[in-house]
This record gives C-alpha cells, sequence and structure tokens, in this order.
C-alpha cells in the first residue's frame, strides 16, 4: 500500500501525530491531516416491466460479470447525479434516481463505499459503451439464473425485486442550509 508522504496543501513532508486518539498523518506547517483513503461507488437498480437493467463488464474488475451499471463519483458531482450519468454512459438509458435500497461498507487499504440507488426508468434502448462495458440488457431472474451474474449483484437484484420497502428516499423538500448537500430519509407522511 502506498502511503501518502506530504501535504497535498503545502507539500511539507508529513509526520505522525496523535489526532482524536488516532495516529495520523499530518502537516507541521499547516492544518493539513490526511484522514485517510476513501472511494465512493455508486450503482442503479432500474427495473422495468419486470425485469432489472444488467451491463456485462468489458474490463477489469469483474471482466465478463453481469453486473448493474454503476461508477465513481467526480469530485464535485451530486451522487444521485452520479448514477443517472453512468446509467447513461454504461448503457444508453436516461433514467432518474429515486432513492437510495442498499449500501455496502468496505474497509480496505481505500475505504469504499457503495450506494446502490433504486432508478425509475424514463426512455431510450440498452446501449453497451463498448469500452467499459459490452452488453447491456433487461433481464428477470429466470434469465439471469443462466448468465454470469457478479455474486454482489445478485444480492442487489433479490433486494431491488424482492424488498419489502422502496429505501431511503431523496428529500428535496428541506430547507437546511446545506449547500450541495444530498439528503436522503426512509419515507415519512408528514415534513416537520
Amino acid at each position: 500500500m502506498a502511503t501518502v508522504q506530504f501535504c497535498s496543501s503545502c507539500g511539507t513532508k508529513l509526520e505522525t501525530r496523535s489526532i482524536d486518539g488516532e495516529d495520523r498523518l499530518a502537516c507541521p506547517s499547516c492544518p493539513f491531516v490526511h484522514w485517510g483513503s476513501y472511494s465512493i461507488g455508486v450503482g442503479a437498480l432500474l427495473k422495468k416491466d419486470g425485469k432489472v437493467l444488467l451491463v456485462r463488464r468489458a474490463q477489469e474488475p469483474g471482466k465478463g460479470f453481469w453486473t448493474n451499471p454503476g461508477g465513481y463519483i467526480e469530485q464535485l458531482e451530486p451522487i444521485d447525479r452520479t448514477i443517472e450519468r453512468e446509467v447513461l454512459e454504461e448503457a444508453g438509458i436516461v433514467a432518474k434516481s429515486v432513492g437510495v435500497l442498499a449500501v455496502r461498507d468496505q474497509p480496505r487499504d481505500i475505504h469504499n463505499v457503495y450506494i446502490a440507488f433504486e432508478m425509475e426508468y424514463v426512455s431510450g434502448e440498452p446501449t453497451p459503451d463498448h469500452f467499459e462495458v459490452d452488453a447491456a440488457g433487461f433481464f428477470d431472474a429466470e434469465e439471469m439464473a443462466s448468465m454470469n451474474v457478479a455474486p454482489f449483484t445478485k444480492w442487489l437484484v433479490n433486494i431491488a425485486l424482492n424488498g419489502q420497502t422502496a429505501g431511503l428516499e431523496k428529500d428535496s423538500s428541506t430547507s437546511l442550509p446545506l449547500k450541495q448537500a444530498g439528503l436522503f430519509k426512509v419515507p415519512t407522511s408528514v415534513t416537520v
């Protein structure tokens, strides 16, 4: 594992310091603290006519496996826009994010958090990008049984097809003073 050695703000060599009870890399010349290495991925669970949109990976990781469309967020991109972009890029489908169905937390060298979104179909026919994916389509559970579907995708598809609630919904009605914040909540009938 590569370790950060220099401050990304001023370039000074970092030192180890106890911060909040943990040894962390911190800059002796400015306030910069390296809190860790993280990545945030998103995935789409898009149903149409009882079928789920899947794409076949053309690259590693997962080359040859059928998965739900997804990718990683850009620094200044709202997360629900990320998944809408990824579905369009990978599968040629215009879709709108509805809510959050599942979250995977995977602590490792680069700690990964993956958020699976329920999507609403808007338009388009499944068309692979022929770069990240080489096939795309809507499939039902019977068709998927004979396909090389990735294990994590099988778990997500089960939630999409058999979940008991719609998951967390986007809260667009809030008046919280949080610039650029995406808020998701359990469905409620009353707004306070």
